[in-house]
């Protein structure tokens, strides 16, 4: 796939929405960026999609919108014109497109505005996103390594549903079931200890797409350390180490999750 105008705005609009992930794009070559913006352009737009109305009626027509865009191209038939969806029907494959509809299905929660009220609800919702989007790119980009995929996404999921839990709940959500500082911090330290499924040494293809999650390491760290920046938002300022770190995963020296 050539940079054409729809890789282009997929692109900037990374660049501009999730710049950690412009910034692991940007550190492999062109031709996995080609298949990465698209990817990482569509969980934009789907993860925006619940929260730019009031109404969850709303809400849900615009997942499903995404959700018979995917269908279109899991079957293989005429997939309609769209600056994200016309790319991304150049990256994935039926199954691909059925993955990501489970991460599309998950985000239901987000238009009927849920309370989390279990953690291992929550863990859920976070495995079928972030760890659904994860793998996705690890197979588009080659990798058969689906556990450890999994199991990354799931982490970087953690990562950022902590850097994003002050966001929710200034929008009437409330992100842990239970919101004292010293209960976020043991679900954190949990999150942090938990490396189940990482044991595998990672191939090159799966390292490009684990590059998504050069910062959950650090931020999980910093959230069992002091949680109390969960709540105020201030989680995850200092980029300087996580920065150093992606540049050393992007080499192939340091490790990839």
């Amino acid at each position: 796939m050539e940079f054409d105008d729809d890789l282009n705005a997929c692109a900037a609009m990374v660049e501009e929405g999730d710049p950690d992930r412009f910034r692991a794009a940007m550190a492999v070559p062109v031709r996995a960026r080609s298949v990465l913006f698209p990817l990482y352009a569509f969980n934009i737009e789907v993860s925006r999609a619940p929260w730019v109305t009031e109404e969850p009626l709303i809400a849900e027509m615009r997942l499903q919108w995404w959700i018979d865009a995917l269908d279109e191209i899991g079957s293989g038939g005429v997939v309609r014109r769209h600056e994200v969806v016309t790319p991304l029907a150049h990256v994935l494959d039926a199954e691909g497109a059925e993955i990501l509809t489970g991460a599309v299905e998950a985000r239901r929660a987000d238009a009927s505005r849920e309370d989390v009220t279990e953690i291992r609800d929550l863990d859920a919702y976070l495995a079928a996103t972030g760890g659904g989007l994860l793998w996705t790119a690890a197979r588009a980009l080659g990798s058969d390594q689906e556990a450890r995929a999994r199991a990354a996404g799931l982490r970087g999921a953690r990562a950022n549903w902590l850097l994003g839990a002050s966001a929710l709940q200034r929008r009437g959500r409330r992100p842990f079931p239970q919101m004292e500082a010293e209960a976020i911090g043991r679900v954190a330290a949990r999150w942090r200890d938990d490396r189940a499924g990482l044991g595998e040494a990672p191939s090159a293809a799966q390292r490009r797409a684990e590059l998504a999650v050069w910062r959950a390491d650090a931020v999980l760290r910093e959230a069992a350390a002091a949680p109390r920046r969960v709540l105020e938002g201030t989680l995850g300022q200092a980029v300087m180490r996580p920065r150093l770190s992606l540049a050393l995963r992007a080499a192939g020296i340091g490790r990839a999750v």
